[in-house]
């Protein structure tokens, strides 16, 4: 199977899962603030992780699609709070208008919060005996040590003078920590060893901090059409970034570095990994 059509299979397997989701006991309004954001499209990048690396390891995907579910919960939760007028005030988001100004402030608030909750409930449904292991993982993330802290620093150093040590620390919570649990928490589900998830926790740190990096990158010169959203808004608003600090070459460079980082910490999953590998390579080509 090519990586086109892998991509494709697993990125359909975990669009079937978050469809499914009855979200039973929901208030009509909140189910349709929820699925909303979480029905809208999107790469599906942290699902696919999830699957990919418990197959990777060995595993059946099968019992790392509610934890590839949850993940996607957990980032559309985080993009639904991240586009409040409290916060990057965004009106579009993958080509549509936002949460908050479908549905309200009130009410995307309470959307966020639920998805949230919701990931948690699902993983926790799991009979899997490394279950609460990687949904550990997912906690440390999203919360006060991982995502929270990034979104922390970016918002409140927000106007400071760039510095690279600061950026590095925004970067690693607010998108690394993101995409390293879901790669830890599938390889934990199959069955990796503690040598193999140290080498996926690399993997994700690395190819976390590239994609950051090109999302900088695409602010500056990407085509709005088709990344869905405005662009500017980072200088704009002052944010700290990453060609801010180093310029748009030294940025392109440390982005290529990061990639060349995260394949080489794959190697010890030999052929296994070339879908990932491709995965990491094309995250240097994304347009969106």
């Amino acid at each position: 199977m090519n990586t086109e059509t892998q991509m494709n299979t697993y990125k359909q397997q975990v669009e079937q899962a978050l469809e499914a989701l009855p979200m039973a006991g929901a208030p009509d309004a909140l189910k349709d603030a929820m699925r909303y954001s979480l029905l809208s499209g999107g790469k599906r990048l942290r699902g696919i992780l999830t699957l990919a690396a418990c197959e990777m390891a060995g595993g059946n995907a099968q019992d790392a699609l509610p934890f590839a579910a949850a993940v996607e919960m957990i980032h559309a939760y985080s993009l639904i709070h991240d586009d409040l007028p409290a916060m990057d005030n965004d009106t579009l988001r993958r080509g549509k208008p936002t949460n908050h100004v479908v549905y309200g402030e009130a009410l995307a608030i309470l959307a966020g919060d639920a998805l949230l909750t919701h990931a948690f409930e699902v993983m926790a449904q799991s009979r899997h005996p490394r279950a609460l292991e990687a949904l550990g993982e997912m906690a440390r993330a999203a919360g006060v040590s991982g995502m929270l802290a990034g979104q922390t620093l970016d918002v409140t150093m927000q106007g400071t003078e760039p510095n690279m040590d600061l950026v590095r620390d925004i970067h690693q919570g607010k998108t690394a920590a993101l995409l390293t649990a879901p790669v830890v928490a599938g390889l934990m589900l199959g069955g990796a060893s503690a040598t193999q998830i140290e080498a996926g926790r690399r993997f994700g740190y690395h190819l976390g901090m590239a994609f950051q990096i090109v999302d900088d990158l695409l602010d500056i010169e990407g085509d709005p059409d088709k990344l869905g959203k405005s662009t500017g808004k980072d200088e704009e608003e002052g944010k700290l970034t990453w060609p801010a600090c180093v310029g748009m070459d030294w940025a392109r460079q440390d982005a290529a570095d990061h990639i060349r980082h995260a394949k080489a910490a794959l190697a010890v999953f030999g052929e296994k990994a070339a879908f990932l590998t491709a995965l990491a390579d094309a995250t240097l080509e994304r347009e969106n």
